[in-house]
């Protein structure tokens, strides 16, 4: 089971982006490869610290983690979660937040934050895919064609002679201090090290192509309209030879339903029944995300009355059962009677039997409201 991400970065949370940003750096200080050479337990706590930050440190994705827990971030990499997130990745994203504390925060050759040959990471795509209610009960694996820029077959690099293949630049200028010597990433090859030695025939001047790939999304049960999974590495590729390829984000459109409403994990649905059905009672069928079920009407309901069928609503992101279906009772009115109809209802405008009579079981408008949403 994932361990909580407060608790990996040793916070509440109540805790603002400066405390999350401050707890990160000293866990990542603390366990930085640099520091623990070889130690596999370090580097773990590193990538959990990584992967913990990357998600508290967005307002939405802590949102979404807030109310949904590791469950908002399942499927195809994590709805915009760290997932599997490596070391390239990591030092690509926030090598800053080291600052100096590690030279900039390289490792294995590569970094984030200025110093030192870093890796280019490919840019992300975003996708929107239609779900429909059923999809979203069962959850769904969705097949997906993606354009995505791909490296060229053929196209070859070499090392950047502006550079020599360091990926930075050292600049000396005179300050009222004296001399100072600067580095910065090579604007040539932009901090790869690298650059394209052959281009392949139809490849754009990066080397790049445009290339269809099916991309293959499993969707987990319970997902909500707008939630963002992430598909690491089915973005666009980037010139290099050590290049990272970037994330593809599928956003969740939810498709409305002919018959039922969502609200979070319960589904509401209106019975409209004739005066005939209230007063004799009965059965009718009506529609639930696993198919038809049938319900029971007692003899005399009332209109307004809400059913509830426990558990026939939609799955919870955070494992925690499902939701209820409620049904909405509604009696129909007709409109329009013929001469015996308008007799039969002139005779019992005095019947007893016929008169409202409520009791403190048959609850207000506002009671039934208050009901439904507790």
């Amino acid at each position: 089971m994932k361990k909580d991400y407060y608790e990996i970065l040793g916070i509440d949370k109540g805790a603002d982006a400066a405390a999350i940003k401050k707890a990160y750096r000293k866990k990542a200080i603390e366990f930085h490869p640099d520091k623990n050479p070889g130690d596999k337990e370090a580097e773990e706590k590193f990538k959990e610290a990584a992967e913990a930050y990357e998600v508290l440190s967005d307002a939405d994705k802590k949102a979404r983690y807030d109310q949904y827990g590791h469950a908002a971030f399942e499927g195809g990499g994590g709805f915009g979660g760290g997932g599997h997130m490596n070391m390239d990745d990591i030092f690509s994203q926030f090598g800053d937040i080291f600052g100096s504390a590690f030279g900039g925060g390289g490792f294995g050759g590569f970094g984030g934050g200025g110093g030192g040959q870093r890796r280019v990471k490919g840019t992300s795509l975003r996708i929107k895919v239609k779900l429909t209610l059923e999809d979203i009960a069962n959850g769904v694996e969705k097949k997906i064609k993606v354009k995505r820029k791909v490296q060229a077959d053929g196209v070859t690099y070499k090392t950047c002679p502006t550079c020599n293949g360091t990926g930075q630049v050292m600049r000396v200028a005179n300050t009222v201090f004296g001399r100072m010597q600067t580095a910065s990433p090579c604007n040539s090859c932009q901090g790869s090290g690298q650059v394209m030695d052959h281009k392949p025939a139809g490849a754009d001047n990066d080397g790049m192509i445009v290339s269809d790939e099916t991309v293959s999304i499993k969707i987990p049960a319970g997902v909500a309209d707008g939630m963002q999974l992430k598909v690491s590495g089915k973005g666009n590729e980037a010139p290099g030879k050590n290049s990272i390829p970037g994330d593809l984000l599928v956003v969740i459109e939810e498709l409305e339903h002919d018959t039922l409403q969502r609200e979070g994990d319960n589904l509401h649905y209106d019975l409209y029944i004739s005066f005939a059905e209230a007063a004799l009672g009965g059965s009718k069928e009506i529609d639930s995300v696993t198919g038809r079920v049938r319900i029971k009407l007692e003899e005399g309901i009332q209109s307004g009355k809400i059913l509830r069928l426990k558990g026939k609503g939609l799955p919870s992101l955070n494992s925690y059962g499902n939701g209820d279906l409620l049904v909405h009772i509604n009696v129909w009115t007709p409109k329009k009677l013929n001469k015996e109809q308008k007799e039969f209802f002139e005779q019992m405008l005095e019947d007893q039997n016929f008169k409202p009579s409520p009791t403190k079981n048959d609850k207000s408008f506002f009671e039934k409201v208050k009901e439904m949403f507790s």
